[in-house]
């Protein structure tokens, strides 16, 4: 009985035609320059906010400056030392800061690709999240990063646009919802 029907469904799918993929957004091979332009454009269309720091002293002395406005942070498992602000750890579920350390961004969408190794309560519990990326790590496409990563991909990955928003409840937009109502970028051009 089983071979039967399953019979039937592939001489039904025979004559259906194959569904062709999307064009990519973007064409490989975007110059760094247009790559982060473009994902500095398509975060801040979402709601993101993107900071641009020449090199790691120059970040330290930034994030030490926007630490200021918090009373705590959560920080993940693979943030380096040099950028862990001096404010008190605190779980994520009471921080008003939660910092990552991105595996990679993509410039077609303005994603940061987080993984879970980092700790998901990190990303998603404080209101204001800062992700730090370094320029090693962006990619034009999905495809492209998700290629390039394929040997250290995590059990799950988050991709985050922008902050959390949604409009279930009556149609009104309300940020901060299923994650943190800021998301901040931290591009590292040179590490």
């Amino acid at each position: 009985m089983r071979d039967r029907i399953l019979a039937r469904i592939r001489r039904s799918l025979e004559h259906r035609p194959q569904p062709a993929l999307p064009e990519p957004l973007v064409q490989p091979g975007l110059p760094q320059a247009e790559a982060l332009a473009l994902f500095s454009e398509r975060l801040t269309g979402n709601g993101g906010e993107v900071v641009r720091l020449e090199h790691l002293e120059a970040a330290q002395e930034w994030l030490a400056r926007f630490a200021q406005t918090f009373a705590g942070v959560a920080v993940g498992r693979t943030v380096p030392p040099e950028l862990h602000p001096r404010l008190p750890v605190l779980p994520p579920e009471e921080a008003p800061l939660g910092i990552s350390w991105a595996l990679g961004a993509v410039a077609e969408t303005g994603t940061v690709i987080l993984s879970s190794r980092e700790g998901r309560r990190t990303q998603l519990l404080p209101p204001s999240h800062l992700v730090f990326v370094p320029a090693s790590r962006f990619y034009v496409s999905l495809g492209e990063a998700l290629d390039v990563l394929k040997a250290e991909l995590p059990a799950a990955l988050g991709l985050h646009s922008g902050p959390s928003k949604s409009a279930d409840i009556g149609q009104i937009m309300v940020k901060g919802v299923h994650g943190p109502g800021r998301l901040v970028v931290a591009l590292l051009l040179s590490e």
